[in-house]
C-alpha cells in the first residue's frame, strides 16, 4: 500500500439531505457524503447532483456531537508557515462549524457548547501538513513505515482532533453500526487530516556564514489537556498535565529556502543530489509535564491557592504507567526538578523524590554541590542495573535559590551536572538518501524531562539552556563550528535563537495559563530587566483573575473538545447545564459590594451642592464603607464560592472546596437564613466520583 495523503481542496456542497465533500483536483475519487441530520456517512462514485456548493475549504478536522446537534467542523482558512524539507506547513486561521440538522432548535446549553468549542478552535494555536507528518519527530518518522495513509502514522498523543474524528475512522475502519457501512473504506483516508496542537516556527538563517533551516516546534498532548489550576498532576491512565515535546531541528542544504512549491503526491523534493550536498537532518526532542503525582492547587480567590498532594503509594500505578511509556518512547529519562525546596513547593519536591525512590530499585541518594552551593542538587542513582526504572536519573535544582538576585548565569551549574547524560544521550542526524530513504547516522536515546511547579518559566529557561548547548554540538560535528565554539558567538543567530524560544515559552504558557511567560526577559536578551521585571507583574496579575475568573470554561470547552466529557443528548428540557445554582443571596454579594464602592467613589469624586443636607448622606457613606468592607470579607473568605469552576468536568478538590465554603455559609449569622437546607448549590451529585478514604496531605 503506497502513502496516501489528505486532498489540499475540498469543495463542500449542501442540501438539505447531506453534505458532499469532493476534490476538484481529484477527480476520479469518490465523494465523501454526510446524510443530514443522521450524521451517517457513505460514499459516492462521482459527483452528487441536487446539492449547492457553499465554499471551499481546506481540510476537515472531524464531526463533533453536542447535545442537540452534530457539527461539521471544517478548515476555512490557513496561513502557510513555511517548508519542512519542501512540505509546506500551515497554520490553521478561521473555521466553520455545519450544523446537521436544517433547522437548528434553540436551545442555551448547546448555545455554550458551541460557544466553548468556538473559542478553543480560534485561541488554539493549531497547525498541519498535507504531506508532512507533524505529530512524530524526525527520528520517530526515520524509523518508522512511511507506508500508508498520514493520519494512521500520526502520533497519538499530538493528533489534536483524534476525538472528533472518530466518525471518519469508525467508518474507514468499518466499525460503524450504519446500514450503509459495507467493511473498510479506503478512500475516506484522503478526508483525515491530522493536526497539531502547540507552537512552530520555521526561520531561513546562517551560522557563521553557512546557510541552513532553524525550526522549533512543540507539541502539546491532548490526554489530560487543561488549564493551569484545574489540570495538575497525573490521572489513572498514567497521563501529566501540561505534558509537551519540543524539538529543536537544524536542516542543512534543504531546498525548502528555494521558494519551489511542492504538491501534494510528491512526498517533497526529489533526493538526487550530489554527494556531499545531501539534505541533512539534526534534531534534537525535549519534554515537559507535571510532577507525577496526584496533586492539586485549589483556587480560594487567594493569591497563593491551597495545595493539596495525596499520599504517594495511591499513585504508584500511574506513575509506572507514565515513565514505561516515557522510557519505551525515549530511552533514558533525566528528571529534572525545578521547584523550590522550602516553602509550599516543598511537599511537592518531596513528592516527586518519594515516587522515583519506589520506583528505582534499591536508590542510594547523595547530593552533590561546588563549593559555594550547598543542598542545591539531589541526584538518585540505582545501586545496581535491574529493571526499567533504571533508566530514571533524578536530579534537583532550586532554580530560584540559585539564580536569587538576578544571577541568571548560575544556570549553567544544572547543565553540568547534565552534561553526561546530555553526551551520552545524543541527537538524532539523518542524511537524505537515493529513494526517498534516510540514513540515519546518529539517534537520540536519553531525553531530558523538565519541570517546575507548572512547566512554564522556569522549564522554558532551562530547555532553551540545554538547546543551544546541544545546537552547539550539532554544528561543531557538522564543521559548521571550530571545537570550541559556540552558536552564542554568531550574535544575528543568537538574537534569533533567543526569540524562537521566547515566543515558544508564551505559546505553551499562554495554552495553559491564559498569559505569555514569565522570565522571557531573560531568554530574549539574556539578562533580567527592570521592564521584563514589569511585565512579569502584569501577566502575575492577568493570570490570578483568569485562572479565578474565566479558566472554567476554557477547562470546559478542552473536556468537549477533546472527548473527556461526553453531552448527554437525553437531558432536553431539563435545568441547565451551565446555570449557576448559588442560592441568590451568595450570587447578589458581588454586586452588592460593586454598588457600595460605586457610590463611595461618586461621593469621593463630585461636588456638594452648597444647600445639601450633610449628615444624611455621612450616615449612608458610612453604611456603604461598613457594607464594602463586611462583603470583601465574606468573598475573601469564602473565595470558593466565587471561583468561576469547570462545570462540566469539575474536579474533585473544587467541588470539596465549594461544598465546605457553603457548609460555613449556612451558620453565617447574616447570610445563613437565606441559605435553603437543600439549595441547588448544595447538591452532592458531583461527589460521585470521589474515592472515600483518600489522603491529602495540606
Amino acid at each position: 500500500m503506497s502513502s496516501v495523503l489528505p486532498f489540499r481542496d475540498i469543495n463542500v456542497h449542501a442540501s438539505p439531505e447531506h453534505y458532499a465533500f469532493s476534490s476538484p483536483s481529484n477527480p476520479s475519487a469518490p465523494t465523501l457524503v454526510i446524510d443530514r441530520p443522521s450524521g451517517d456517512i457513505r460514499l459516492n462514485d462521482g459527483k452528487l447532483l441536487g446539492g449547492q456548493r457553499v465554499t471551499s475549504i481546506q481540510g476537515i478536522m472531524g464531526i463533533i456531537s453536542l447535545r442537540l446537534d452534530k457539527y461539521i467542523v471544517v478548515i476555512t482558512k490557513a496561513q502557510p508557515m513555511g517548508r519542512i524539507k519542501g512540505h509546506m506547513v500551515y497554520r490553521i486561521v478561521a473555521t466553520e462549524m455545519l450544523p446537521l440538522r436544517e433547522r437548528q432548535v434553540h436551545d442555551p446549553d448547546e448555545d455554550t457548547y458551541l460557544l466553548l468549542v468556538k473559542s478553543l478552535l480560534h485561541n488554539g494555536p493549531m497547525y498541519f501538513s498535507y504531506t508532512f507528518d507533524l505529530t512524530n519527530s524526525f527520528q520517530r518518522q526515520a524509523v518508522s513505515n512511511e507506508i500508508g495513509p498520514l493520519w494512521q502514522r500520526a502520533d497519538d498523543r499530538f493528533f489534536w482532533n483524534r476525538f472528533i474524528q472518530s466518525d471518519l475512522i469508525k467508518f474507514r475502519l468499518g466499525q460503524t453500526n450504519s446500514r450503509t457501512s459495507q467493511g473498510p473504506q479506503q478512500a475516506v483516508d484522503p478526508y483525515i487530516l491530522p493536526v497539531m496542537f502547540g507552537m512552530l516556527r520555521i526561520t531561513n538563517t546562517s551560522v557563521k556564514g553557512t546557510p541552513l533551516t532553524f525550526i522549533l516546534i512543540t507539541r502539546r498532548s491532548r490526554h489530560r489537556a487543561g488549564t493551569r489550576y484545574f489540570s495538575r498532576g497525573l490521572d489513572d491512565q498514567g497521563h501529566v498535565s501540561n505534558f509537551n515535546e519540543t524539538e529543536q531541528t537544524v536542516i542543512l542544504n534543504d531546498d525548502s529556502s528555494s521558494g519551489m512549491t511542492t504538491f501534494a503526491g510528491d512526498g517533497g523534493f526529489s533526493n538526487s543530489k550530489p554527494r556531499g550536498q545531501e539534505t541533512q537532518v539534526l534534531s534534537y526532542v525535549q519534554t515537559r509535564g507535571s510532577v507525577p503525582v496526584y496533586w492539586a492547587e485549589v483556587n480560594t480567590l487567594k493569591y497563593t491557592p491551597k495545595l493539596q498532594v495525596r499520599g504517594i503509594d495511591t499513585a504508584v500505578d500511574a506513575a509506572k504507567l507514565h515513565f514505561d511509556e516515557q522510557i519505551h518512547l525515549y530511552g533514558d529519562n533525566w528528571l529534572v526538578n525545578l521547584v523550590n525546596q522550602k516553602g509550599r513547593e516543598q511537599r511537592v519536591k518531596e513528592a516527586y523524590e518519594e515516587m522515583v525512590k519506589k520506583l528505582v530499585d534499591s536508590p542510594a541518594e547523595r547530593s552533590q554541590s561546588d563549593r559555594m552551593t550547598r543542598e542545591k542538587f539531589t541526584v538518585i542513582d540505582p545501586s545496581e542495573q535491574k529493571h526499567e526504572f533504571d533508566k530514571l536519573h533524578y536530579i534537583y535544582f532550586d532554580f530560584h535559590s540559585e539564580t536569587k538576585g538576578l544571577k541568571w548565569h548560575r544556570a549553567e551549574l544544572l547543565l553540568e551536572q547534565l552534561k553526561e547524560g546530555l553526551m551520552k544521550g545524543e541527537y538524532f542526524h539523518g542524511v537524505d538518501a537515493p529513494g526517498g530513504r534516510i540514513d540515519i547516522i546518529k539517534k537520540q536515546s536519553a531525553i531530558v524531562r523538565t519541570n517546575c511547579m507548572d512547566c512554564l518559566d522556569r522549564t522554558n529557561v532551562v530547555q532553551s539552556m540545554l538547546g543551544r548547548f546541544t545546537l552547539s554540538r550539532m554544528l561543531t560535528d557538522l564543521g559548521v563550528l571550530r571545537p570550541g565554539q559556540k552558536a552564542q558567538e554568531d550574535e544575528s543567530f543568537e538574537h534569533l535563537f533567543r526569540n524562537v524560544w521566547a515566543d515558544n515559552a508564551d505559546v505553551v504558557s499562554r495554552s495553559y495559563s491564559g498569559t505569555g511567560a514569565l522570565k522571557t526577559d531573560f531568554t530574549r536578551t539574556g539578562k533580567r530587566t527592570r521592564a521584563g521585571a514589569l511585565q512579569d507583574l502584569n501577566n502575575s496579575i492577568t493570570r490570578y483573575i483568569r485562572n479565578n475568573f474565566s479558566d472554567g470554561p476554557r477547562q470546559d470547552g478542552f473536556d468537549v473538545f477533546l472527548g473527556a466529557y461526553i453531552p448527554d443528548p437525553s437531558g432536553f428540557g431539563s435545568a441547565h447545564q451551565f446555570a449557576d445554582t448559588r442560592p441568590v443571596s451568595i450570587q447578589a454579594v458581588p454586586y452588592v459590594l460593586c454598588a457600595c464602592l460605586f457610590f463611595l467613589f461618586i461621593t469621593l469624586f463630585t461636588r456638594r451642592m452648597p444647600d445639601a443636607t450633610v449628615w444624611p448622606l455621612r450616615i449612608f457613606t458610612l453604611l456603604c464603607v461598613i457594607t464594602a468592607a463586611w462583603t470583601a470579607r465574606f468573598m475573601a473568605t469564602n473565595g470558593a464560592l466565587y471561583v468561576n469552576w469547570p462545570k462540566l468536568n469539575t474536579p474533585a478538590h473544587a467541588t470539596e472546596s465549594y461544598q465546605d465554603a457553603l457548609d460555613r455559609v449556612s451558620s453565617d449569622p447574616v447570610l445563613g437564613a437565606f441559605i435553603p437546607k437543600h439549595s441547588r448549590g448544595r447538591s452532592n451529585t458531583n461527589l460521585g466520583y470521589m474515592e472515600e478514604g483518600k489522603k491529602r496531605i495540606e
